[in-house]
């Protein structure tokens, strides 16, 4: 397939970035041909592609900073990109900016087991600060699906959850400290090894901000002692609505599991084939809830649970035996997302949150959405905090169907917020969601977010056309913005 040619102009512009950008990082860290380009002209959300301008790939925290203040004085645009896992598009690269990759802040660069917390750089995968303090008897609760590939800068940057966030919580619970560097190259540190910060939760501002504030060169995270007891349970039911109410009726028995997952007949079948983890396959809907802690406790939980679960109308209940049968019935909820490939060429995975108590009325309403617009939706969530992962299954050599998956994802996500939810519970808004920020904002809403953007990005140079369906000018928007490129917060403490 003949490539398409590129403009004069770009190639121009290409190479007096690059010269720039090589006096910074010398060696391999400037990627400018087209063909090593496309590695990086997308993210998770592979329904959308564009080729970067540049990509450049330091490797310290200055070579961070004295990047950003060449593209402050160049009025040069800056993509942040980590391991490129995220499903919203956040780190979809734009045709006039350079995407900064932190692939190579790869270390781990304190472990503190008396404070109970890892210093790491961006790059280092969520699952690798668990391995890192296992053999202490620690792990890093917050476990997205892609943990063994997603960076912990990159969950800084969407607020990732996982399978044991309903009771360890999200990214923003387990983050004591940032070290970040400013678009106009000053570098700051929020937070540390402390559990809270007095002055302005910074912290908590920039934790989910989706590289619109700054670029995060280091994380501080804290750890947790692995309990004593874990348990599982595999709950079968004849119906998702059945295991939609049996959700609700154990968060509302005043239980809350280390893990609830729910996952329908779809799922089930592609994971059961994908990694035999001994799911049943004559059930519609199939939940998996981890109850954690003391024995004596998990033992009386296991029990309640099971009979929740039998009121429920649950048809099978099998409970794990030991750790290795604890991982199976886990393994296929881990895979469920490569899993869908056996089903599906393409699949979109919408990120909405609603009231638990609105399960069972989202789920039926979601079978009417398939069936208006002809195309299957699979279910997958974090049922514990009403965090749907809908897969809109599609061909996109289908002409139309692209499109149509679309409509379907808009359709769920407006239903998510008509009920009471949110637009995302992990994943972010990126672009994916941008112009769906009217259901749950106002225009006044949406103007008070960029004031505060203003205060860090006068410029609007960091990771534009992301989240907002409509750019404000910081002149535009009142009198919140950098006096003199210096923040409106002199407690931050600054390199």
């Amino acid at each position: 397939m003949q490539m398409p040619k590129t403009d004069e102009s770009v190639i121009a512009r290409r190479e007096e970035l690059a010269a720039g950008l090589r006096e910074i990082v010398p060696g391999e860290g400037v990627i400018d041909g087209e063909e090593e380009l496309r590695a990086f002209d997308c993210d998770g959300l592979m329904a959308y592609k564009q080729l970067p301008l540049i990509v450049v790939l330091p490797e310290t925290t200055m070579q961070v900073s004295d990047i950003l203040k060449y593209c402050h004085a160049n009025n040069v645009k800056i993509v942040p990109r980590g391991a490129g896992t995220g499903l919203s598009g956040g780190a979809l690269p734009l045709a006039d900016a350079i995407t900064l990759g932190l692939g190579k802040f790869k270390k781990i660069l304190d472990i503190d087991f008396e404070n109970r917390c890892v210093v790491t750089q961006p790059g280092v995968t969520n699952l690798g600060i668990t391995t890192a303090v296992e053999h202490a008897g620690f792990y890093y609760a917050p476990d997205p699906s892609s943990q063994i590939a997603c960076s912990i800068g990159g969950n800084v940057a969407e607020n990732s959850g996982g399978v044991h966030c309903l009771k360890y919580g999200l990214t923003t619970n387990n983050v004591l400290g940032v070290e970040m560097v400013m678009m106009n190259g000053e570098i700051i540190r929020l937070g540390g090894k402390h559990l809270d910060s007095g002055g302005l939760d910074l912290l908590g501002v920039i934790t989910g901000s989706e590289g619109l504030l700054g670029v995060i060169t280091e994380v501080t995270v804290r750890i947790l002692k692995k309990p004593e007891t874990a348990r599982a349970l595999l709950i079968g039911f004849p119906t998702m609505i059945d295991a939609g109410n049996c959700v609700a009726d154990v968060i509302a028995a005043g239980i809350i599991p280390g893990g609830m997952e729910l996952m329908d007949k779809q799922i089930i079948h592609a994971a059961e084939d994908f990694v035999h983890a001994g799911y049943p396959l004559d059930v519609e809907g199939l939940m998996v809830v981890e109850l954690d802690g003391p024995d004596a406790e998990v033992n009386y939980l296991v029990e309640r649970v099971e009979e929740i679960a039998n009121t429920a109308n649950a048809s099978y209940i099998r409970i794990s035996e030991n750790e290795d049968e604890r991982a199976r019935f886990w393994s296929g909820r881990k895979n469920a997302f490569p899993a869908v490939g056996r089903i599906s060429p393409d699949y979109i995975c919408v990120d909405g949150t609603i009231p638990r108590k609105k399960l069972a009325e989202v789920l039926r309403r979601m079978e009417g959405i398939s069936e208006k617009h002809d195309l299957r939706v699979a279910n997958v969530f974090h049922a514990g905090d009403g965090n749907l992962h809908p897969l809109i299954l599609f061909d996109a050599n289908i002409e139309g169907e692209l499109e149509r998956a679309e409509l379907v994802c808009a359709d769920i996500l407006t239903l998510c917020v008509e009920v009471g939810g949110v637009l995302s519970g992990e994943h972010g808004i990126g672009v994916e969601k941008r112009d769906l920020m009217g259901t749950m904002f106002t225009e006044d809403d949406l103007k008070q977010q960029q004031r505060l953007k203003c205060a860090f990005d006068p410029g609007h140079l960091l990771n534009p056309g992301k989240v907002y369906p409509e750019l404000h000018r910081c002149a535009e928007l009142g009198k919140m913005h950098v006096h003199h490129g210096k923040l409106p917060f002199p407690d931050i403490p600054r390199l």
